[in-house]
């Protein structure tokens, strides 16, 4: 009998170059993912990353047809709610090794960001989930079940790779607690703890972790939920730059010996001269603490007659130029809606386990880093959508393909037991048959290893 390929082990052709050249699988392995028994680590990595692209979930995949060529259920269960795997180690791993390669393609002088934000992370039908908690959405008022999203990344205007997260919970607004039992040395319990930190102090370990890792940047860009005094100071004693828009609050400027809201440093701030007119004003000012800022004033986009306060601690940048680099923060906002749309960030799996929420949204970022590589590699216009269902048609494609090649094997192994009559006729015909294949097809098998 002829060995068959499990189907799990299939990449889409478009992924598997990118797949292998960053070496996924050595930043596994080197992260320190081992099993004693049973299918490999790597070999249920490699079933939940593909798994997307089969557009099917976990469930509805092992009832179709194609069940009985998957582990089982348990299995890769098991593998997402594993509490001592290290899955922060393995994404700064790999996110780090393809900004080594990306910052190769462009030049020196260009800049490059940390990106910072947070975003829903919901499970509003969920009622056991490990540490749910209760949030409200900044954006529309209203409240939802779940976690914040704190996520880091790295920019430099062309690619996003997402670097570190944290799924933060809320020991205020709390529903259920940690789950017993967790081993206080394992990589789960951190995270656990993590979870109930503030964000100011997640954002100091994140920066903490990626510049050890030898990811550099310039910038730290954040929105107005994350520009305050307390962070800023964090992010300036790792000798990084912020730029990040500021809030209508109750800061205060300094400008000589008065203390000034946002709202009177913008009436004493001069007019910018330009070309330019959705610049408005800039002021170079102080901070409560005594942090020297630049601070920008531009013209809301859908409201002409407000006004938007961007805020520099670089102070040898030019207006333009402070808007040009916080326009990177964008990509981060991309980086949300795409995995989430398209790679099925908290739907793909519905389990209660923190360590499987945890697992899963690493696996999700990992398809986007490689997505990111492959879209930063291409010559041609297509964006990350086109790519992505390029690839979800790959899949479907190399199901026959696979069976196609393993019947060609089947009909060679016939051939080469036969009589040499037999087998001489059984060739001629292969070829013949071959030969007589549309290109596309002949494109998927290794048509030389059956020519004489």
């Amino acid at each position: 009998m002829i060995d068959q390929q499990p189907s799990f082990d299939q990449l889409p052709n478009e992924i598997k170059p990118a797949f292998q050249e960053l070496h996924v699988l050595k930043h596994l392995r080197s992260a320190g993912f081992k099993k004693t028994f049973g299918y490999t680590c790597s070999a249920l990595f490699r079933l939940v990353f593909v798994l997307l692209f089969h557009q099917k979930n976990w469930f509805r995949l092992l009832e179709s047809k194609k069940g009985e060529a998957f582990p089982g259920k348990d299995a890769v269960y098991r593998f997402l709610n594993h509490s001592g795997f290290a899955w922060r180690r393995f994404l700064l791993s790999l996110s780090g090794d393809t900004i080594s390669r990306m910052e190769s393609l462009t030049s020196e002088n260009r800049e490059k960001a940390f990106v910072l934000d947070d975003s829903m992370f919901e499970r509003n039908r969920s009622k056991a989930v490990e540490m749910l908690a209760r949030f409200k959405d900044h954006a529309t008022g209203a409240f939802y079940k779940g976690f914040r999203m704190l996520t880091m990344g790295w920019s430099d205007g062309h690619s996003f790779v997402p670097i570190d997260f944290a799924l933060l919970s809320s020991a205020s607004s709390g529903i259920n607690g940690m789950m017993e039992g967790i081993d206080k040395r394992s990589h789960g319990y951190k995270r656990r703890k993590e979870a109930f930190c503030s964000a100011p102090q997640v954002v100091a370990a994140m920066l903490d972790r990626a510049l050890q890792a030898g990811i550099s940047a310039s910038y730290v860009l954040m929105d107005s939920w994350f520009t305050h005094a307390p962070l800023i100071r964090e992010v300036l004693s790792r000798r990084l730059h912020v730029i990040g828009m500021v809030k209508n609050d109750n800061k205060r400027y300094l400008v000589g010996d008065r203390r000034l809201s946002l709202k009177e440093l913008y009436a004493a701030a001069p007019r910018v001269q330009g070309k330019n007119r959705n610049i408005l004003r800039l002021i170079r000012t102080e901070l409560a603490p005594g942090i020297p800022v630049t601070i920008v004033f531009v013209r809301h986009r859908s409201k002409k007659n407000e006004w938007l306060g961007l805020l520099s601690t670089d102070l040898s940048l030019e207006a333009s130029d402070i808007i040009r680099i916080y326009r990177m923060r964008w990509d981060i906002e991309v980086f949300f809606k795409c995995t989430k749309s398209l790679l099925r960030l908290q739907k793909e799996f519905q389990g209660r386990s923190y360590d499987l929420l945890v697992s899963h949204t690493t696996i999700v970022f990992s398809r986007y880093i490689l997505l990111s590589w492959q879209h930063r590699q291409s010559t041609d216009a297509r964006s990350f959508g086109g790519l992505f269902y390029l690839l979800c048609d790959e899949v479907g494609e190399l199901d026959w393909a696979v069976a196609l090649q393993q019947l060609m094997d089947l009909i060679q192994e016939v051939a080469s037991k036969a009589g040499k009559k037999l087998s001489t006729l059984i060739q001629r015909q292969l070829q013949h048959w071959i030969a007589a294949l549309p290109s596309y097809i002949k494109a998927y098998l290794p048509i030389s290893s059956c020519e004489s």
